[in-house]
């Protein structure tokens, strides 16, 4: 009971270097290993960035952490992220298992129901996902697909002059050709 509001001011010193050099380590180390480490995520990026997160924490919190082992396992992670997304940028077999695919949940006016039950995803989501670009009608869209970064977007659909070739028929889309 006698260290729930305070335990020394060493700690406490200590606690705050270490916040202050934790932070600004993992600010720097992301800056240098590039906007993928803090874009939209994908499920192999959001793993890595709650584990920097978990060793950044311990690494202020716990005494039993010192600051050169935390920042290096950072380091670490962010060096194997790097070569992992490397790596799956010229190996598409290989990104296929880090990544998930692209899923059409929704398209041409239809829900596509095991595909939405693959991803767990209700209709109200995706009704969800079509307002917010403000579309409010099933007919304004082509699809709707379910993205690696776990994040719904809507394709409209395209208008008569851009729909059509010269002889009149409907041109293929260039977006949806390869998830159908």
């Amino acid at each position: 009971m006698d260290m729930l509001l305070f335990d020394s001011q060493q700690t406490l010193v200590r606690m705050i270097i270490s916040a202050f050099v934790v932070y600004f380590c993992i600010v720097l180390f992301h800056k240098i290993s590039g906007k993928r480490s803090t874009s939209q995520l994908n499920n192999f990026d959001w793993v890595v960035t709650v584990m920097i997160g978990s060793i950044g924490a311990s690494t202020i919190i716990l005494k039993s952490v010192p600051l050169v082992e935390g920042l290096a396992s950072i380091i670490t992670l962010l060096v194997l992220q790097y070569l992992v997304t490397k790596y799956s940028a010229i190996s598409p077999e290989f990104a296929n298992t880090i990544l998930s695919e692209p899923r059409v949940v929704f398209y041409q006016g239809q829900f596509l129901p095991e595909a939405m039950r693959k991803e767990r995803l209700t209709r109200q989501e995706i009704e969800c996902a079509m307002r917010s670009e403000g579309i409010h009608d099933y007919e304004e869209v082509a699809a709707i697909i379910f993205e690696s970064d776990a994040k719904l977007t809507v394709v409209p659909k395209r208008s008569d002059a851009n729909r059509l070739d010269e002889d009149g028929d409907i041109k293929p889309s260039d977006t949806l050709k390869p998830l159908l």
